[in-house]
């Protein structure tokens, strides 16, 4: 069939919805905005330097002050400042492994590196950075504490509702931004915010 004019009009311009699914698929194909992402990357950097310097200025303090000395209360006995050094993971696992936890963070930190490349979701920025300077911070201690690289021991401080880890394992500022970045990231991925910082439903479009 052609036109007035003498275009062939083709099945796909006459066919109901293709416009639409056309203009879907071009939306789809835009790339994120530089400035979205840029935006994303200062926070992710941002916050993953925070945390990092506030467990490197903590472990110092709690090195200082708290090495040889008495347990600090606070709080009525909900928290207490005591000084451990830790080996392994949480609840202290793998005391004899110590060399393979730098190995994973390492990785941890290549994956996050590669999620970055398509970041623009700021709370997603701030879910990656927490994970990224929680997971630098113990490295740090890893690689250059005693008794040497890819052996060294984790300084912990902080114990909540006991002296000395009885009712939760010893923790530090590194794994409490861990953990948040963590909790952060499933609340995330479970209300449908993407990391991209497009709508949920952007891949249904295309269906």
């Amino acid at each position: 069939m052609q036109a007035a004019g003498g275009a062939a009009l083709t099945p796909d311009l006459l066919s109901p919805g293709s416009e639409g699914d056309h203009r879907d698929a071009v939306e789809e194909d835009q790339p994120i905005p530089l400035t979205a992402r840029r935006r994303a990357w200062v926070v992710l950097a941002s916050t993953a330097a925070v945390a990092i310097i506030l467990d490197v200025i903590t472990k110092t303090l709690a090195i200082q002050h708290l090495s040889g000395q008495e347990s600090v209360r606070l709080l009525g006995g909900a928290v207490y400042l005591t000084f451990t050094r830790n080996a392994g993971a949480a609840f202290s696992i793998g005391t004899n492994l110590t060399w393979i936890f730098p190995i994973i963070a390492i990785f941890v930190c290549g994956v996050i590196v590669v999620l970055a490349r398509k970041l623009a979701s700021l709370p997603w920025a701030v879910a990656i950075g927490l994970i990224l300077g929680g997971a630098m911070g113990n490295l740090g201690d890893r690689l250059f504490r005693s008794p040497g690289p890819f052996r060294g021991h984790v300084v912990d401080f902080i114990s909540v509702f006991g002296d000395a880890g009885e009712r939760f394992p010893v923790f530090n500022v590194a794994d409490s931004a861990l953990t948040c970045g963590v909790v952060l990231a499933i609340l995330l991925e479970l209300t449908g915010r993407r990391r991209d910082g497009l709508p949920a439903d952007t891949d249904a479009h295309g269906s």
